[in-house]
This record gives structure tokens, C-alpha cells and sequence, in this order.
């Protein structure tokens, strides 16, 4: 009887494990599949204006070569990389300032000051296209990389703020104390023993600014008019046509602009990983 009982438990458990795996393979392949078609169709030498290209019989790399350079993506891609380097080092240096102030120092109006911040993420992009328009027109700074920079570091540094706020609050007062008691300054205190400590939350806080700055397109391309400024996101409107589309250009442009994105996670991986976890442990 309880050898029968076994077999029918190991069955039941065999059994579970093949759902749990196909629910993860079913979940994998609807993530990845997307990926895939993106590759096979920038790859594929029968893919034109179709994207019906699932199973490529012949590979080729000429639509890299035309996006690169004929296409002049590689000016889109600079331009990007500037704009995402300049959003990351402003948002995170504005945030992890906001958020020492608000979770050390005890002022008025401090708790409406952090709704306040919350509440401007809770508005839609688009019903900020104006007003940042306008204000950034009488500032003199459209069609500037500068410009643009300046209203994304403003885009991110809500939620950098609330992000950062639980880091600062997890580091002990006394190692602050124990700092000035050695005679360290305020900036001394700040750069060299608060800025290391809240750095896994840097690292987060930079992830989630450079893909505002990577990825957004409505402002980029209501601030931008000179096409040799224009960033990817706005540089892949080069291949829609007004009767046809080119995919596979349109693709291999595609994959070109995730390549930054993935080398950029894979080099704060670790650090990402630890200010989450940080995060959701002491925030």
C-alpha cells in the first residue's frame, strides 16, 4: 500500500513539474519571440517590405551596413548616447541631493513636498508636451541635445527621488556622526561615506533614467527639427514610407538600438540586482 502510494505521489509531482515547465517555456517563448522575429527579419535576405520572414533560408548583413552608414544611424546613436549619458548623471545627482534632504532633515511641508513629487508621475507625458514646449522654447534651448537632456533629467527625477529617498534612510545616523566626530565636513561625510553606501540604489536609479532617455520619442520629436539631431527613436521613422515600410532596415535598426541597452544592464547587473533587493528590503 505504500509503495502504490508513492508512485501515485511521484506521478502527481512528475506531473506538476511538467506543467510548471511548459507554463515556463509557454511564458519565455511569448518574451523571446518578439526578439527573435526582430533578428530573423534584419538577417534575412528575402525580407522586403513583408514580415512574414519566420525561418530564414539565406543570411545577410547588408541592412546593417545600409542603416550604419548610408542610413546614418550612427548619428542617431551618438546622439542618444549623449542625451541618455547626460539624463543619468543629472537625474542621479538631483535625486540622490532631494532625496538626502528629505529623508535627514526635518523641515516644513516636507511630507507635501514628497505627494507633491509623486503626484507629477501620475500625469500623463502627453498633457506635458505643451507646457515644457513653451517653456523651453522661451529658454532658447529647442533643437538642443542640451535641451531635451534637461527635460528628461525632469522627467526622471520624481521617481529617482522616491527610489533613492529609502537608501538614504536606511544608512545609520551614526555612521554620519561618527564621520563629523573625525572631523569630516559635510561634503566630505557626503561624498565619501553616504555616496558609497547608497550606490546599489545609484546604479537602479541609472538603469530607470537612461531607458526614459533611450527609448522616449513624443518630446524628441516635438524638440528636435534638425535631422542630424534626431535620436533613434525618432531616426526609425526613416524607414516608414507614406506607401510602404521597409522592415527589414526598420529591424536591423531595431536590433542595433537594443545592443546599448543590454550592454548597459550587463555592465550594472550586479549593482541592479543589489539595489533592488536593498531596496525592497530596507525602503
Amino acid at each position: 500500500m505504500t509503495t502504490r502510494v508513492r508512485r501515485r505521489s511521484g506521478a502527481r509531482l512528475t506531473g506538476a513539474a511538467l506543467v510548471r515547465w511548459a507554463a515556463v517555456a509557454g511564458v519565455l517563448l511569448f518574451t523571446l519571440f518578439p526578439a527573435y522575429f526582430m533578428v530573423a527579419t534584419a538577417v534575412s535576405a528575402e525580407a522586403g517590405s513583408g514580415t512574414d520572414v519566420l525561418l530564414p533560408e539565406a543570411l545577410t548583413l547588408e541592412r546593417f551596413r545600409y542603416v550604419l552608414t548610408e542610413a546614418g544611424f550612427l548619428g542617431y546613436l551618438r546622439n542618444s548616447l549623449v542625451v541618455a549619458l547626460i539624463t543619468v548623471v543629472g537625474s542621479c545627482l538631483l535625486a540622490l541631493l532631494a532625496a538626502t534632504a528629505v529623508a535627514r532633515f526635518r523641515f516644513r511641508m516636507r511630507t507635501s513636498i514628497l505627494v507633491m513629487v509623486l503626484v507629477v508621475q501620475m500625469v500623463p507625458l502627453e498633457a506635458l508636451v505643451i507646457p515644457l514646449f513653451l517653456q523651453v522654447r522661451d529658454l532658447g534651448m529647442l533643437n538642443s541635445l542640451i535641451g531635451l537632456s534637461i527635460v528628461y533629467i525632469a522627467l526622471a527625477v520624481p521617481f529617482a527621488v522616491w527610489m533613492l529617498r529609502g537608501f538614504v534612510a536606511a544608512v545609520p545616523v551614526e555612521v554620519e556622526e561618527a564621520a563629523y566626530v573625525d572631523g569630516a565636513s559635510w561634503g566630505r561625510m557626503f561624498w565619501s561615506v553616504l555616496f558609497p553606501l547608497v550606490a546599489p540604489g545609484l546604479v537602479a536609479t541609472g538603469v530607470f533614467s537612461f531607458i526614459v532617455a533611450w527609448n522616449e520619442f513624443i518630446l524628441a520629436l516635438t524638440f528636435l527639427e534638425d535631422g542630424d539631431k534626431y535620436t533613434v527613436a525618432v531616426g526609425l521613422r526613416r524607414f516608414f514610407g507614406p506607401y510602404t515600410n521597409d522592415w527589414g532596415a526598420m529591424m536591423a535598426a531595431s536590433t542595433i538600438i537594443t545592443v546599448p541597452v543590454m550592454l548597459f544592464f550587463l555592465a550594472v547587473q550586479r549593482g541592479l540586482v543589489s539595489g533592488l533587493v536593498q531596496g525592497a528590503v530596507k525602503g
